[in-house]
Order: C-alpha cells, then sequence, then structure tokens
C-alpha cells in the first residue's frame, strides 16, 4: 500500500501560505485565513492516488423526485463510483445512498387510524368499496366494517342466494331488493342477520333460498314480500318476527289459512296489513284474516277478494279493529249499500276505498260524507265521469278518487323514483350516478 507523508504545518509547501496564530494569552487580536488554493485539491488527492467527483450545483441526489420539478432541477442521473488509473488498491470515493423515503416528510395510509379510514369509506358507494377491499387485508376489513353496511340496495340484480346472505351477515339493518333474480337454493349456512327492514318486492326468488333468508331474520320490523311465492313454513318463520309493524303480502300465495293463523296471532304489534289480491286466497283464508288481525292494526287493505268477502266479515272485522285509520275493500263485488251503517263504527276512519264494488249505488254514497271523520273516498268504476263532478260538489269535504294505487305497508310510494323504503334511504348501491 502507497505510503504517504504526514503533512505537518513547518512543511516548506505550507509555511508560505500561513501566517502566525497568536497566542491565546496575548491581547494583540490578529485576523487569519487558510491562503490553500483550492485549485491544488485536485492535485493533491491525485499524487495520493485519490480522484474527487465533480461539484454539483445543488446537492439533488436525497430530494424527493416530486419535489424536483418544483425547485426546478432535474433529477440527476445514478453516478458511478469512481476509480483512479492505479493499482486495485488505491482509494475509491463511492456515492452515499439515497434516504429512505419513509424518512421524508408527508402522511402514509399506513399511519391514518382506522376511524379516519372508516370515515373515508362512507363517502364511497358499493363498487368504489368493494374496489378498494382489494388493497390490503387492514382495508378488506375496514370496507366490511357493519358500520359502512347499515343500508344496502341491490335492486333489479341477478343474484347468488348466498352472496346475499353473505352481506347480510354484514350487518345490514335496511335490505332493499326489489325486481331481483336468486332463482338457486341457499347453500350455505349463516347466523342471524340484523336486519330489521327488507323488501324483496316483485322478485323471482327460490323458494327454498327465500326460507334460508328468512329462517335467520328475528328482529324483522317492516317486510314486504309482494307477488312473491311463499309456502306454510317460510310464513310460520314470519310468525318468529313478533316485532312486525309493517307486512306487504300483496299478491302473494302458496300458503294455507293455518300458516296464516299462526302467523297473524304471533304479530301482535302490527300497524299496516297489506294482504290483497293474494291469489289462491279462499274464503276461509278471509275469514282467518278478519278473525285474528291484530287488534293494533289502523291501516288494512283487503281488497281483491270479490265474492270471498262477505258483509259479516266485514262486521267481524270492524268489531275486531275498531281504531282502522286506512281501509281499503275494493274489487268486494259483495259488499253493498246496506254495508254503510258499519263503517260508523270506526270512530277513526279517515281514508275508505271501496272501488268497484258494482252493487253500491252511486246516490247512497253521500251518506259515507256523514262520517266526521272521514277525508277521503276511492270510488273508481261506481261512479260514471258525468255524476263524479256533482258528488264532488255535494261532499266538498272529501277528496274523492284523489289515488289510484293504496299506499298500505308498501315500501316505496309508486309515485317516487328513489332508493327509499319506508322513509329510510338505502346508501349502499350499485346504480349511484357518481360510479361507472
Amino acid at each position: 500500500m502507497n505510503e504517504f507523508k504526514t503533512l505537518e504545518p513547518e512543511d516548506a509547501m505550507h509555511r508560505k501560505h500561513l501566517q502566525e496564530i497568536p497566542d491565546q494569552s496575548s491581547n494583540v487580536t490578529t485576523s487569519f485565513t487558510w491562503g490553500w488554493d483550492s485549485s491544488k485539491t485536485s492535485e493533491l488527492l491525485s499524487g495520493m492516488g485519490v480522484s474527487t467527483l465533480e461539484k454539483e450545483d445543488v446537492d439533488s441526489e436525497n430530494i424527493p423526485q416530486e419535489l424536483l420539478p418544483i425547485l426546478g432541477h432535474s433529477q440527476s442521473p445514478q453516478r458511478k463510483r469512481h476509480k483512479s488509473k492505479g493499482n486495485d488498491k488505491d482509494f475509491v470515493i463511492i456515492r452515499r445512498p439515497k434516504l429512505n423515503r419513509e424518512t421524508c416528510p408527508g402522511v402514509s395510509w399506513d399511519c391514518l387510524p382506522d376511524e379516519l379510514l372508516l370515515g373515508i369509506f362512507h363517502c364511497l358507494c358499493l363498487p368504489e368499496l368493494l374496489r378498494v377491499s382489494g388493497v390490503c387485508k387492514r382495508w378488506y376489513c375496514l370496507a366490511f366494517d357493519e358500520s359502512l353496511w347499515q343500508s344496502l340496495d341491490l335492486t333489479g340484480r341477478n343474484l347468488h342466494p348466498d352472496v346475499t346472505a353473505r352481506l347480510l351477515s354484514r350487518g345490514v339493518i335496511a335490505f332493499r331488493c326489489q325486481r331481483s333474480f336468486m332463482e338457486q337454493p341457499l347453500v350455505e349456512h349463516f347466523s342471524s342477520f340484523r336486519v330489521q327492514h327488507m323488501d324483496l318486492s316483485n322478485s323471482v326468488i327460490n323458494v327454498s333460498a327465500l326460507h334460508g333468508i328468512l329462517s335467520e331474520c328475528f328482529k324483522l320490523q317492516n317486510l314486504s314480500l309482494e307477488s312473491l311465492q311463499l309456502s306454510d313454513p317460510i310464513v310460520n318463520q314470519l310468525a318468529q318476527n313478533s316485532n312486525l309493524v309493517r307486512l306487504n303480502l300483496s299478491g302473494c300465495w302458496g300458503f294455507s289459512e293455518s300458516a296464516l293463523k299462526t302467523l297473524l296471532s304471533s304479530c301482535s304489534r302490527l300497524d299496516e296489513l297489506n294482504l290483497s289480491w293474494c291469489f289462491e286466497f279462499t274464503e276461509k283464508h278471509v275469514q282467518v284474516a278478519v278473525a285474528h288481525v291484530s287488534k293494533t292494526v289502523t291501516q288494512l287493505n283487503l281488497s281483491g277478494y270479490r265474492k270471498n268477502l262477505q258483509k259479516s266479515d266485514l262486521c267481524t272485522l270492524i268489531r275486531r279493529c275498531p281504531n282502522l285509520v286506512h281501509l281499503d275493500l275494493s274489487d268486494s263485488i259483495m259488499l253493498k249499500t246496506d254495508c254503510f251503517p258499519e263503517f260508523f263504527h270506526l270512530h277513526y276512519l279517515q281514508h275508505l276505498s271501496l272501488s268497484r264494488c258494482y252493487d253500491i249505488i252511486p246516490e247512497t254514497l253521500l251518506e259515507l260524507g256523514e262520517i266526521p271523520t272521514l277525508k277521503t273516498l276511492q270510488v273508481f268504476g261506481i261512479v260514471p265521469d258525468d255524476t263524479l263532478q256533482l258528488l264532488r260538489e255535494a261532499l266538498p269535504h272529501l277528496q274523492i278518487n284523489c289515488a289510484y294505487f293504496t299506499t298500505i305497508a308498501r315500501p316505496t310510494v309508486a309515485s317516487q323514483k328513489n332508493q327509499e323504503i319506508w322513509g329510510i334511504k338505502c346508501r349502499l348501491a350499485l346504480t349511484k350516478p357518481s360510479c361507472p
């Protein structure tokens, strides 16, 4: 190895460049400077077997790349180590390594607390939320946190029952799934769901799959199964939901009168019940309905039973439910004018529908105007158009034929196109406009 001579201040080469440094005890203040010529640095180091690197204007090798355009410096290429032309034992100078980017100022996603990430995820729609769940394990757990899955809308989708049940197990409270398809049976077993408001109206759902989903629901308060095929096990399972307040079974079929009796006898808190136009609904079904409907019901729809609803059934119903506010008996052709006195026993009646009860004489409708609490009267198909205006003039305090469809126990008003069920807006939906 090359040996280097120690450079002492007395060396003749340096002596002429140095000034005498006074003793610290001296009172004379003498300024001094190093007179070393910087141009001799390269010459000295070359004599020592060491090469030097050219000085850069700005040491940008540790500046983050995103800040270089702001500072006006282009990223310097990575420099190779330089080596003198001496033997292999010569000294070398190597560029120092870049600092770890994590030591640079800034905020990492990993540093954000769970509460803040949940707040960000809460602003995402369903497709975006499912997309971020695949980033990492932590984001997956946060994306499926039950606080983000309070309400879910899968309207108009072709769904697998197991996937639907898996989503419900995330803690969904309000579930809207109108006009959807679930034709496969439920295979997996799931624990109890927390869903309280469910709308499956006008869907095509396998009976086995529907039973599997409803068998895990024990906290239902609002339920709509309009136009669905049911079974006795399904109806008996619904009886386990003693907290039902609104129940819509309009257009359903496939259950016996004994199952209906079990259901109505168990739901002691019902406020709205829609049993209109149920297929295969016999006269016995009607008798069971009026005899076992909860006394707490204030809104009832028993329309569409033509000859199966008799005057005696109406009398039984009014005695059992004296607090009715909204009553729809449309398309019951066995009801005639002699039934009108029964309506006067309903001291809270505000809305009455007798549409297409063709045996009612139009002139006798004036008697109904004497019910002190009555506000609306629907008599479509009974009063001709030329007589309707005369009836309205005779009963100016009533709104006559103001609504074509009933809203009893239905989750969404027909005239409103939104993602609400019983006034609850579903936040997670696949149809949100902001999501492609």
